[in-house]
């Protein structure tokens, strides 16, 4: 089913297949050929006056929190295998890229957008309505270190369908997953974002035009061959930083349109996105194409956390703060590959 968006038709397509279609919304996936003990509670209200990187952050604490607030800390980011960015591979659907690091209770999770667990025909972009594998289903997560396999515990999709969800604007944007890593895979885990460090907590809100992002992209092919030669290879792909500019907000606020150059490509749904504070913005989820300029949409992060507390079973879901801190001018990373997009084309005349 196609879903109307910004004046343009959203639905999504197989990129790894070769087909593009002009004027649409292509959701970006590929079809592929000792877990920390947690206690007590951290709110926002309680952690403000410590620091602000975690005021919106709540729920139980997280064993991640810069702040050593609990014991162990993660392990260094130079050293962890499995981090924001990560390839993941869900059974019987797509390929996608990780998006952020959450805790809920004592499970660690690694966030992708939902619809890389779909299964239906190409124009199935409603979540609401789209196939889609279920809950439990086999999620591989490819880390520098090996593969290590998880298991999706939440889709947005699965529980939209389930709820029988009536919000088109949910329906539409809603694009988050959760897969809960085994319990040895906690101890080559970090919640850095690579080359920018964050997050430091999440946006809430729009997302000005003109703002400042900071994301990550995932092309196929080694470092070399990506733009300024700035890239950390994963399997079989290039991880490597992405600066874009805020278009419009879409979908009542459930996304968020941004210029990136360059564009998005096969296998990068679910790639994070931070604000020039570090804070989660969000998590890829389509890519608009044919139209006078192309852009990325983003499902809102905030939202999309919200619903899966109030209507996913995770009441206590928390994102991880990264031990590394923000920066927007990474060091080694080339300028070429930090240039931001001009923005929103000019209409003709202006």
């Amino acid at each position: 089913m196609a879903l109307a968006s910004s004046g343009r038709l959203r639905t999504a397509f197989l990129l790894a297949a070769g087909l593009v279609v002009a004027g649409t919304s292509a959701a970006l996936y590929d079809v592929p050929a000792v877990s920390p003990t947690l206690s007590g509670g951290v709110t926002a209200a309680s952690a403000a006056a410590t620091d602000d990187r975690v005021t919106t952050l709540t729920g139980p604490r997280s064993p991640f929190d810069p702040l050593g607030l609990v014991a162990p800390a993660a392990i260094p980011a130079g050293s962890a295998s499995i981090r924001p960015g990560a390839v993941t591979e869900t059974a019987g659907a797509g390929l996608c890229t990780s998006s952020f690091v959450f805790t809920s209770g004592e499970k660690i999770l690694l966030g992708q957008a939902a619809h890389c667990g779909g299964t239906g025909a190409d124009t199935e972009t409603d979540g609401c309505t789209s196939a889609t594998v279920p809950t439990g289903t086999p999620v591989t997560v490819r880390g520098t270190g090996g593969d290590v396999t998880a298991t999706m515990v939440y889709s947005s999709w699965v529980t939209m369908q389930q709820r029988g969800e009536q919000d088109p604007d949910a329906c539409a944007y809603n694009d988050l997953a959760l897969v809960e890593l085994p319990p040895d895979a906690g101890a080559r885990t970090n919640p850095s974002v690579p080359f920018f460090g964050g997050p430091r907590g999440v946006h809430d809100g729009g997302l000005a035009p003109g703002t400042a992002v900071f994301g990550l992209g995932n092309p196929e092919g080694p470092a070399e061959s990506s733009a300024g030669g700035t890239g950390v290879g994963t399997a079989g792909r290039t991880l490597r930083p992405r600066v874009g500019t805020g278009g419009e907000d879409v979908g009542g606020g459930w996304g968020h349109t941004v210029y990136t150059t360059p564009q998005g490509v096969p296998g990068e749904s679910g790639a994070p996105l931070l604000d020039g504070s570090g804070r989660a913005v969000g998590l890829l989820s389509s890519l608009n194409v044919g139209g006078e300029r192309e852009s990325i949409e983003y499902t809102d992060l905030a939202r999309a956390m919200d619903y899966a507390r109030s209507n996913g079973g995770l009441p206590d879901l928390t994102l991880a703060a990264g031990t590394e801190p923000f920066t927007p001018a990474p060091a080694g990373v080339a300028p070429t590959d930090l240039a931001p997009p001009a923005g929103p084309p000019i209409a003709a005349g202006g």
